[in-house]
């Protein structure tokens, strides 16, 4: 398997993790009501970093090896892009939100904030899927 091959199939899982993520798991926690959510958050942070931590990490590790598997085409490129995209945004607003989440309870404009934050990730990991498809189709 080459590395180009390797961000085709990580990117794949990627996106449908995003996906999951965005059209299941978040809109569930946010129909939880007020009078629940501390429990309902507390359990869904509990259980969502066993997925993402072992899946950010071999998103990098991917990257990592495209990276040096120079020179990168465009394509792999922008894939990379992408998944930096994702991933920036996750520590950046959704990581920070959740956790404001969890210490202000449920509050509409941080539901929202992580709403709009998921749709971010979601649309990096599915450009950054798109274009390790084209990578590996030239």
């Amino acid at each position: 398997m080459t590395a180009t091959e390797a961000l085709l199939a990580v990117s794949a899982l990627h996106a449908g993790f995003q996906l999951v993520v965005g059209v299941v798991v978040y809109p569930a926690l946010a129909d939880v009501p007020e009078g629940s959510w501390a429990t309902a958050h507390a359990a869904h942070s509990r259980r969502i970093t066993w997925v993402v931590a072992p899946l950010y990490a071999v998103v990098a590790g991917v990257c990592a090896w495209s990276l040096l598997s120079w020179p990168v085409p465009a394509a792999v490129g922008v894939a990379l892009a992408g998944h930096a995209v994702a991933a920036g945004t996750t520590a950046v607003v959704a990581a920070p939100t959740h956790g404001r989440l969890g210490r202000a309870g449920k509050r509409p404009e941080l539901v929202r904030r992580l709403l709009v934050s998921d749709r971010v990730r979601t649309a990096a990991a599915l450009v950054a899927l798109l274009a390790a498809l084209v990578a590996v189709a030239t």
